[in-house]
């Protein structure tokens, strides 16, 4: 894979982990199956089981994730996760994705379940074998602009980086996060759209 394809996956995973920022009352975040794709209209069903339409368009971007080991997280990484608050308050995190340097940097409310955040941040420090309320992995120390958050990322947890996808992937019965902006007119459109690839799901 060369450093384009690289930079451009990583670009496209860190705006679907950075949420959105302009005409946010038009956006949301898709996490769905897969169920038709009729020329430019994606046809899922989200995950609260609602049937959605959404529009393709040339402008609609295309990704993958695979998953890589926790122990490629290291000192010097910029990463995403989101996580949940645990036992004395620990935040537990649910997963990890890799993204370019500086995105979006902060420590916010996030859906992928109630009570989730979102961490963007640089990893400062990392504490192996760490074992807190009997849950065993790795603690990190996460900085960002104006605060920090230790995070305990569980054995278990899903790490990922991006990798290319194209249109021509798109397939019934594939996860899918997908960014998406609803116009005017009603029409739910896809703006970038994040496939699951070899079992791998985008786990944010």
């Amino acid at each position: 894979m060369n450093f384009r394809s690289i930079a451009s996956c990583l670009t496209l995973l860190a705006a679907l982990g950075a949420g959105f920022s302009a005409h946010a009352q038009n956006q949301q975040r898709v996490r769905c199956t897969i169920t038709a794709i009729d020329g430019d209209t994606l046809s899922v069903k989200t995950r609260e089981g609602e049937d959605l339409k959404l529009a393709l368009t040339p402008k609609t971007t295309y990704g993958a994730v695979k998953k890589i080991e926790l122990s490629e997280i290291k000192p010097g990484s910029f990463i995403g996760t989101s996580a949940v608050k645990g036992e004395g308050g620990v935040l537990v995190a649910r997963e990890v994705h890799v993204l370019p340097p500086g995105t979006n940097p902060g420590h916010r409310p996030w859906d992928l379940e109630p009570g989730s955040t979102m961490t963007n941040a640089n990893v400062n420090a990392v504490m192996n074998d760490a074992v807190t309320n009997n849950i065993k992995g790795r603690v990190l120390t996460l900085d960002y602009p104006g605060g920090s958050q230790k995070v305990l990322v569980p054995e278990s947890a899903p790490v990922v980086i991006g990798i290319p996808a194209t249109r021509a992937d798109l397939k019934v019965g594939e996860y899918a996060y997908i960014a998406a902006e609803q116009g005017a007119d009603g029409k739910v459109v896809a703006v970038r759209v994040q496939m699951s690839r070899d079992g791998v799901r985008p786990p944010q």
